[in-house]
């Protein structure tokens, strides 16, 4: 059963993991990609991937809590898919955060090139992240405590999930308009938007 006292610091939780996605966004694509500041864009990119997992994490807790007794056997699965997902990421922005602090002495152009060990192409950060957001807006769109419009956000913030793997993972040039155009959409717009909502629904249902 789901506690105001929960619902209030995941609503926390989750507006602060969507005012850190921009963040991320803007770190990682402007300052890394673009080299502006590439060293300083892939040390903040990567903390604020260890902080999005966390908080995230919490946030879908609470989640789980209020859709467990519309399917329980979904939900379980959304809230397993979706916190593999939320620390898969953090793994991969401590893993990335780790040799960024304590780079290693050999090849690393080479090192650069190849798929993250934890989390390739972003199978967890945005794949599996993606598979738990739809799997969650689907059980929020079958009861009455969310807003439709916030499962259809859900929805499509998931899809867009899923389609960046995808298009790291086939086209894999990050800088490919193609998928900086879904990123943008993405993680300055459609899951900051998601998670802020979200936040907000929690906190008011903790009053």
């Amino acid at each position: 059963m789901a506690t105001k006292r929960y619902d209030n610091f995941a609503g926390i939780a989750a507006i602060l993991a969507g005012i850190g996605g921009p963040l991320y966004s803007v770190a990682f694509v402007f300052l890394y990609l673009f080299k502006l500041a590439p060293d300083l864009g892939l040390a903040l990119a990567s903390l604020l991937l260890v902080l999005g997992g966390i908080l995230s994490t919490i946030a879908l807790v609470a989640l789980y809590q209020h859709v467990r007794e519309t399917d329980t056997g979904f939900a379980t699965l959304a809230l397993i898919i979706g916190v593999f997902g939320a620390f898969g990421g953090a793994t991969h922005g401590a893993y990335d955060l780790a040799n960024q602090l304590h780079p290693p002495t050999q090849n690393l152009p080479a090192l650069a090139d190849l798929p993250s060990q934890v989390d390739p192409r972003g199978i967890a950060t945005f794949g599996l992240a993606g598979i738990g957001l739809v799997l969650f807006a689907w059980l929020m769109s079958q009861g009455k405590t969310f807003p439709t419009r916030l499962a259809q956000l859900g929805y499509l913030a998931g899809v867009l999930n899923i389609l960046i793997y995808l298009a790291r993972l086939i086209i894999l040039d990050a800088m490919n308009p193609v998928i900086l155009l879904v990123a943008a959409v993405t993680g300055l717009i459609v899951n900051p938007a998601f998670f802020i909502w979200l936040g907000l629904r929690l906190r008011a249902m903790a009053k």
